[in-house]
């Protein structure tokens, strides 16, 4: 999927963020958007896609404020609607809500965001938890706009102010540990596969082997359980005369 631009807009359509990543489409597309989502035909409701002059436009609305992507490519819809909830959802972890004063205080670290989540209009990691190791920027916590006493009792702080992620990540470290540092513990999995074709393109010979490297930041001496997918199966298979020792996707057992 190739992303041409990125934009978020007010209810108003004014342009907060904007990520020009291919310049393919006309700088002018985010007042195309607003003008035909807010005065659809008829007077109905914009679909999520449409497509005005060869350029498709997919959007959500969520927080007052419309988040959208364009491009000119035939991508999946449905992959990209949901790519774009996702960047909403980590605006709103990394800035405790999602709305257009949040975004306006903390649009330093929404481009830093977007700087990780898309590279060059390809999407990237979407994780929070992944992007906490490249994010530098503080958030600026924003209290939201009251609405009357709340049916449910959300992720606030002791201010009534709703929580970062990085917030609650440091909150949560300082005692984990020895020393305020936090238990972690690192395991890659390291395949290498050497193959062998002759002349005509035809295998000969394939080997596959690995190692499994743990790096330990426990403290003190856990007891700790790894264990593979239930749908592994791994052991010697027959292939012929000798057999060979493999492994193979199956039911679980």
């Amino acid at each position: 999927m190739l992303l041409s631009q990125f934009y978020i807009l007010s209810a108003r359509g004014d342009v907060i963020i904007r990520r020009d990543y291919l310049g393919n489409v006309p700088k002018v597309s985010a007042e195309i958007f607003f003008r035909n989502a807010r005065f659809w035909k008829d007077g109905d409701e914009a679909p999520p896609v449409f497509n005005v002059d060869g350029v498709s436009y997919l959007h959500v609305k969520e927080g007052g404020v419309w988040v959208v992507a364009t491009t000119k490519d035939n991508i999946s819809p449905s992959f990209a609607l949901e790519f774009l909830r996702r960047i909403c959802i980590i605006i709103k972890d990394y800035c405790g809500l999602l709305s257009e004063d949040a975004i306006r205080k903390n649009f330093v670290l929404i481009y830093e965001l977007l700087d990780e989540v898309i590279d060059y209009g390809f999407p990237q990691s979407t994780s929070t938890d992944m992007l906490k190791t490249f994010i530098l920027n503080e958030p600026v916590i924003v209290a939201p706009a009251p609405t009357g006493k709340p049916l449910f009792s959300l992720n606030k702080g002791p201010t009534g102010v709703f929580k970062s992620v990085l917030e609650t990540s440091r909150t949560e470290g300082k005692g984990a540990g020895l020393g305020g540092k936090r238990d972690e513990i690192f395991v890659d999995v390291v395949e290498r596969l050497t193959c062998t074709f002759n002349a005509s393109g035809h295998l000969t010979q394939s080997q596959i082997d690995g190692s499994v490297q743990v790096k330990s930041y426990l403290a003190g001496n856990p007891p700790i359980k790894i264990k593979l997918n239930d749908d592994l199966i791994v052991g010697r298979r027959d292939t012929g005369p000798g057999g060979a020792y493999g492994a193979r996707h199956g039911a679980g057992r």
